[in-house]
Formats: structure tokens, sequence, C-alpha cells
């Protein structure tokens, strides 16, 4: 099933827009709000996940841990974009992987824990060789819109969303109350061991994965599993993110802009844009740009309409650079913990 031949009636927008606000919100709660049945609606996600159609996942904010966020570019010759491309979606490090502007340009995402991280990712680990004709490495300063949030997915009622709206106990946003055993510290890190690595590798593959299943592989209780999600998802560490193609949601031209901001006018012109429904992400990054936007249009020409009326109404903005996306093999990827460093012993002292 191809996202850009299928159609989603209004049980499943509502269901897609219910999981944006909750990830793992009961199927019973979300067809209260929908007023449809529990079966309907976990007959509905199973059929759309079934179809590569839709998924949940729960993913490390590496933001909360003091790592860097990261938007790459390679341009490579048209015989090695594709096998790249594929190659760097299979990476446990990366997201949003997609082929651009005629296939010759590759975009993705990565986080990195350090400078020495970093480093090594932009030296010595992007692939080096005469295919590869250019790598650019964006980092993201400052995010005035992020997928999580983006608007085509609305279409919920504000009343029905609020019925599926995580408590502050529970929600990712909360930051007062933190629990004892997730310390958010700016200058130290979180405190995340073996059992959290084995959670977040679960949730990842599956955001909406059982209580039971995720004691199994972490070898807690399921009590232990329900404070533990809850604690993590209320120090903004857990988020969980709604994977849908936009091509399901009817918009079927997707581009990344790169922009040249006048400096002065850099936060009122992302601010604006973070206000347009066509934008699922809107960042402040470092380059020979200085903003970087993902654009959601219905066809190439809504896509003009946007850029030669909405994006050309905004003066401060020097150049421009419009790279549409001819195919996404990667959405949403959750980011792995570093493997916890080795304990000596008094042999080895």
């Amino acid at each position: 099933m191809k996202a850009d031949t299928v159609i989603l009636d209004e049980v499943d927008r509502g269901l897609v827009h219910a999981l944006q606000v909750d990830g793992r919100a009961a199927f019973r709660a979300i067809g209260g709000a929908l007023g449809v049945s529990e079966n309907t609606v976990a007959r509905r996600y199973r059929r759309l996940r079934t179809a590569g159609l839709l998924r949940v996942v729960g993913t490390l904010n590496g933001a909360r841990l003091g790592y860097s966020a990261w938007t790459i570019r390679l341009r490579c010759t048209p015989d090695a974009a594709g096998a790249m491309a594929t190659a760097l979606a299979k990476r446990n490090d990366t997201s949003f992987v997609h082929l651009l502007s005629g296939g010759t340009e590759i975009s993705f995402s990565t986080q990195t824990r350090s400078s020495d991280e970093s480093d090594a990712l932009l030296l010595h680990q992007l692939p080096r060789t005469a295919r590869v004709t250019s790598v650019s490495a964006h980092l993201l300063l400052t995010h005035y819109a992020l997928p999580d949030n983006w608007a085509g997915t609305a279409w919920l009622t504000p009343e029905q969303a609020a019925l599926l709206t995580p408590s502050p106990a529970a929600g990712r946003d909360a930051e007062a109350d933190v629990e004892a055993d997730v310390k958010v510290d700016a200058e130290a890190s979180m405190d995340l061991g073996e059992g959290d690595r084995a959670l977040l590798e679960a949730l990842g593959r599956d955001g909406r994965a059982g209580y039971a299943e995720l004691a199994t592989v972490t070898g807690w209780s399921d009590a232990t599993v329900r404070r533990r999600i809850a604690t993590l998802r209320r120090a903004g560490v857990l988020i969980f993110l709604v994977d849908v193609p936009p091509a399901a949601l009817g918009f079927r031209a997707e581009a990344r802009l790169w922009m040249s901001v006048q400096p002065s006018e850099l936060t009122a012109v992302a601010t604006a844009m973070a206000g347009h429904p066509e934008a699922s992400l809107v960042a402040m990054t470092t380059g020979p740009t200085n903003l970087l936007a993902a654009v959601n249009c219905r066809d190439a020409q809504d896509l003009s309409r946007y850029l030669t009326e909405r994006i050309a109404s905004l003066d401060a903005i020097r150049t421009i650079e419009t790279a549409p996306v001819i195919r996404t093999l990667k959405r949403a990827g959750t980011l792995l913990l570093p493997p916890a460093p080795s304990r000596k012993t008094k042999q080895d002292t």
C-alpha cells in the first residue's frame, strides 16, 4: 500500500492526531475521544501499522542530555546515492534520511554526545569516496518548529485533544517535580543504565510495546517499567513521535529549504515560518546558510505558491535553496544510548 494512493478516513485521521497528542494513549481513551469503540481503534491502528503507514517511535531526546543535533548534506554521483542513503538509513544513529534534488543529494539527521564524537562522525565515519562530491554539516542551534508538533496531522477538536493530553506528571514538557532517580543537571549526564538502554531499544522498535514485553526485555517488573517511562517522559528525556508519511495525509510535495537570512531578522523570520502550517521543522543552523526548514505541501503547485507568496513576503531572506524530497528512506529513528563504560577491577589496576 503506497502512501500517495491511500485515503485515510475520519477515524484514521483522528487516530493519527490522537497518537501525536500521546503516543501511548490507550485505545479505549482514543475511542472515547473519537466516539468509536476500542476495538475499532485497535483494528485501524493494526491495519495502518501493518501497511507501513503509521507507527509510534519512542526516542531519546538528546538535547536534554547535552547532545548536539546535526543535519548532514551529502552530494553524490547518481549511481551511488541510492545505496549510500540505504546504508545511512540502517544506522541506529540517524533519522529523517532523504534523497533530494533528482537523487544526487542525501540529507539526514543525527545527534552526537561530544565534540570528539562530532569530529569522528564528520571526519572519519562519513563515506569518503570519489562518488561523494561534497559534504556539508549544519549544527542545529535553535528549533522553532519540530515534527512532533506539525500542524499537518491536526484533526481533533481542542476538546477531543484535551481528553488525550498527558497530565503534567507524565507529559514530556513538564519542568518541575522531576523524580530523584532521573536528575536533570546541565553539567552532569543522566544516570541511564542497562535497563534504560534495553527499554529505549524496545520503544524505538515499537513505541506502543506493552508493559509485559518491556518488563521482559529490561528485567524489571511491569510497575517499574510504568514508573520509569513516566519519569523519563516527565524529565523530557523520552519522547514519542508519530511516524506517518506526509503523503498519507495528502501532502505529496516535500522539500528542504536552506536559507540565508539577515542576522538581525533571523529570529523574526524563523518565528514567522514556524507558524506556517506547511512547516514541520524550522531551525537556526551553522554553515553556509543559517536557517533550515522542512515543508510539506499538497502538490507541486502548492509548493510553488508557498515559495512565491509565503516565503517571498519575508524580505529578510537573502537567498534560498529549495531541494525537493525525491524519496524518504527513514523518518523518525531512535537514538540509542552509548555502551556503558567498562569498570576496572582490582586486577586491572
